[in-house]
């Protein structure tokens, strides 16, 4: 079974909140990144969003429109074999998640669970706030959490 750990970037801590970055990255190195340039607006942000994540984007680079970023995500979870996402938040990030895909939802082979301990040995201070950085993170402690086994 092929595991990603999931992350995800958006406006606000409220009902309403909008994705703004979505992160993928599985232990042996595939990881999906996108940011959106469209669904979302700066209105919407909060002061820590507007502190701390914003700072960080590379719409430039990984800028996408939530339709080309919806049919990447189809992609990269297109296959065969089972593939389990593990967020440490999966409350907040899997209705992104869903709501990125669209009417169709994840392939037939995609499931989710939680598991909120994955960075609970980091310092708060230490966590980059930037979905990519976080998934590898997530993906990292999951690894030594393994080897210690």
């Amino acid at each position: 079974m092929r595991t990603l750990f999931l992350d995800t970037e958006f406006t606000n801590l409220t009902a309403d909140y909008r994705l703004i970055s979505l992160a993928l990255v599985d232990t042996a190195g595939a990881e999906f990144y996108v940011e959106l340039n469209d669904g979302w607006s700066l209105a919407d942000c909060s002061t820590f969003v507007h502190e701390i994540v914003l700072p960080q984007l590379d719409l430039g680079r990984h800028g996408r429109s939530r339709t080309e970023a919806a049919n990447a995500l189809r992609t990269f979870l297109a296959g065969d074999g089972e593939v389990e996402i593990v967020s440490d938040a999966l409350a907040w990030d899997w209705p992104l998640l869903l709501e990125l895909l669209g009417p169709g939802g994840p392939p037939e082979h995609v499931r989710c669970r939680e598991d909120a301990e994955l960075l609970s040995d980091l310092d708060e201070a230490t966590i980059p706030h930037h979905a990519l950085l976080d998934a590898r993170l997530m993906s990292g402690a999951a690894q030594r959490r393994q080897q210690k086994r």
